[in-house]
């Protein structure tokens, strides 16, 4: 790594996190790691080909570091105190943002505090960006921590081509019309000129706030993938408003799926699991919009009901640890655990689970060669703006076995409709899914599976960001 010279960047990606964390040992150094998260992965392969930087906290709180680079992209840390990340980032960012914008799973809370250190931190995140953007750079704001940046930037730095992406859902505009701030969260993403979410439902609803709580006019215009939701006149600049269902770099997924490495530790995984004939899998950050104990309760009730046998069978939850210092994430934990307990006691014979949970995370590959090993992959959130992981599953299966359950409240539903698509909250019509799912005919799962790897080789994250780049870019000659 070494450090970045004076030139402003003329592409700028600017998230909540950087793509690489700044890791304390426990010997007082520290050293960086690349980045688990979905919002690396997706961006991460396109930011490099365009020689960009990325603007983001490096993870740790109170960390002053240096802007510099690595592997060839220009890294500028923005530092937050440790107040900051409670009040910021696990307080209204996780705890008043994202249980509003998943249909208020969890009850929202509204702190004046933490809307204060939220407006100060997306100012500093403003101010960082201005400074490092070369003149006419183009700059693309990530998702839902950083949404007053856009305005922001736009007073700092008029010059600016400025796009923002939400990642999660965009909620009803009921829900919506709970938050405090709410004008002011409009108003912040109105200073972008391109705003994308992933589903059209969103830019609608976006609309319609536009013109309730600003008092904006939208008309139509053509923007965005499959949908022409429209655009809104602000003063003298026009901000288009677009849906644009994010994907995953497929055909790598795919190449290493088809390698000899994962092939044989997917064929090892099925043995350890002592070669059962049908293998679950689910493969989840632990939250509670993720429809874990949806799962939990289904194979339950299945084995109780006498419909699965507990010898044929064996299930795999994957549950990355997330956010563990909030409390209904604190309390989820415990609840699941619960049922993985009772589930394994009532039907695990001696060295013979039914149910394996692992809280932790896996690399890659070893994530890959579990997908290659499962029968049946178990997406069910209760609500989700995409779900990267039921694309992975697909672009993994080149043998074209496999079948997936998939929630109708996962974005990817919309595209993803050769696989078995559930209601989470209809626990009968998951029971069935899954029960048809392991029953599958193989000519029948090989059509289905062809009919989903169609779609998610074609819309992969190169085509996802040159659409939304590419509909900014026309917005700024238009």
């Amino acid at each position: 790594m070494s450090s970045i010279g004076e030139n402003g960047a003329d592409f700028l990606v600017v998230a909540n996190r950087l793509p690489v964390d700044l890791e304390r040992l426990p010997d007082g150094t520290q050293r960086w790691k690349h980045s688990p998260g979905g919002l690396v992965s997706a961006l991460e392969p396109f930011l490099r080909v365009h020689s960009g930087a990325w603007v983001g906290w490096p993870g740790v709180a109170d960390a002053d570091v240096e802007a510099f680079e690595e592997d060839g992209l220009q890294l500028h840390p923005v530092s937050l105190s440790t107040a900051e990340v409670t009040d910021y980032y696990e307080g209204f960012s996780n705890g008043t943002l994202w249980p509003l914008y998943h249909d208020v799973v969890e009850r929202p809370a509204f702190h004046r505090r933490w809307w204060n250190t939220y407006v100060r931190v997306n100012q500093r995140f403003a101010d960082v960006t201005a400074k490092v953007a070369a003149h006419g750079a183009t700059v693309w704001v990530q998702d839902y921590q950083l949404q007053l940046v856009p305005a922001m930037l736009r007073e700092l730095r008029p010059d600016l081509r400025i796009g923002f992406f939400l990642h999660i859902p965009f909620p009803p505009v009921e829900l919506f019309m709970q938050l405090p701030w709410r004008t002011e969260i409009i108003r912040g993403l109105l200073g972008a000129d391109l705003v994308g979410f992933h589903r059209p439902g969103g830019a609608q609803n976006f609309l319609w706030l536009a013109r309730r709580l600003v008092g904006l006019e939208p008309s139509r215009g053509a923007v965005g993938v499959r949908t022409r939701p429209g655009v809104v006149q602000v003063g003298d600049r026009t901000v288009r408003v677009g849906a644009f269902p994010i994907s995953i770099d497929s055909s790598a997924l795919d190449a290493l799926a088809r390698s000899k490495e994962v092939q044989a530790r997917a064929r090892q995984i099925r043995e350890d699991l002592g070669n059962p004939k049908k293998v679950l899998l689910g493969v989840d950050r632990l939250d509670y919009t993720k429809g874990i104990d949806v799962r939990l309760r289904a194979l339950n009730e299945l084995l109780e009901d006498g419909r699965v046998a507990p010898e044929d069978v064996v299930m795999v939850q994957l549950a990355t640890p997330s956010r563990e210092r909030v409390e209904h994430y604190k309390q989820m934990r415990g609840d699941i655990e619960r049922m993985v307990g009772r589930l394994n006691g009532e039907f695990s014979r001696v060295g013979r689970p039914v149910l394996h949970y692992l809280h932790q995370s896996v690399d890659r590959k070893e994530l890959t060669a579990f997908m290659l090993a499962a029968d049946v992959m178990v997406v069910t959130p209760v609500r989700d703006g995409m779900n990267l992981v039921c694309k992975e599953y697909v672009a993994s299966r080149h043998d074209l076995g496999g079948a997936l359950v998939l929630s109708e409240f996962a974005g990817a539903a919309a595209e993803l409709t050769s696989a078995f698509l559930v209601n989470p909250h209809d626990l009968d019509g998951v029971k069935k899914a899954l029960e048809d799912a392991l029953a599958l005919d193989p000519a029948e799962g090989r059509r289905r599976m062809r009919a989903l790897r169609r779609q998610v080789l074609t819309h992969d994250v190169d085509r996802w960001a040159r659409s939304f780049l590419e509909a900014l870019g026309a917005q700024a000659a238009s």
